[in-house]
């Protein structure tokens, strides 16, 4: 229990002796048939109500603001939740891009010279590139969001950061094994952090919207 709880508690219960005593003397004072002194415990009583009250309202009100300023574990636990949520959509959009228009196509030889759209290819590697590192930052934030999940996520940062510029790279032909190699690791880095913390990434292709927006 905080002290400010423990103190509200300590107020109320003070309160609520004095307000004992004074019934207790008003009762007192009734039986024994004295007017003036029945009328002056009256006034006491009155007064310790009216203090008892006060006190009561201040304590819910310190009690409310107590409850506003800790969270609760559910409400933590239902923020972690949401947290992996969007972790998992984003690395599912970064995973399934890289995948569809960047590791497979480059394995089929598209992005070669010579071979029949190419062009096109190389464009929507390109595409592709700068949507997943943009997505994988995405997915990098929301892992704060969870302990265990921002742990797993910590040593993939400068791996993230690295895919920065290989989208331009991409579309212009000039990308190797080495920057198909660099897309490939961070997403399976990424996909078993999230299955370390319980975040089970799977490959999700974003549309064609999502890709140019």
């Amino acid at each position: 229990m905080s002290l400010p709880t423990r103190t509200v508690r300590f107020r109320r219960s003070l309160t609520a002796v004095l307000l004992s005593c004074a019934l207790l003397g008003g009762a007192t004072a009734c039986g024994s048939g004295g007017n003036d002194t029945a009328s002056s415990q009256s006034d006491e009583v009155t007064v310790a109500m009216a203090a008892f009250a006060e006190a009561d309202a201040a304590a819910s009100a310190e009690d409310a603001e107590a409850a506003a300023a800790t969270p609760s574990a559910s409400s933590t636990e239902e923020k972690q939740k949401f947290a992996k949520t969007r972790f998992v959509a984003n690395a599912g959009l970064a995973a399934g891009a890289t995948y569809q228009w960047i590791v497979k196509p480059y394995r089929a030889g598209k992005f070669k010279k010579g071979t029949k759209g190419r062009t096109f290819a190389l464009i929507k590697a390109g595409l592709a590139g700068a949507f997943a590192y943009n997505r994988l930052k995405a997915a990098s934030e929301n892992a704060k969001g969870d302990p265990l999940l921002s742990k797993a996520m910590g040593p993939l940062t400068a791996g993230i950061d690295s895919l920065k510029g290989l989208g331009s790279k991409l579309r212009k032909g000039d990308a190797g094994d080495a920057d198909i190699s660099s897309f490939e690791n961070v997403i399976k880095g990424v996909k078993d952090a999230g299955q370390s913390a319980g975040a089970t990434v799977t490959d999700k292709v974003p549309s064609a919207g999502e890709l140019t927006g």
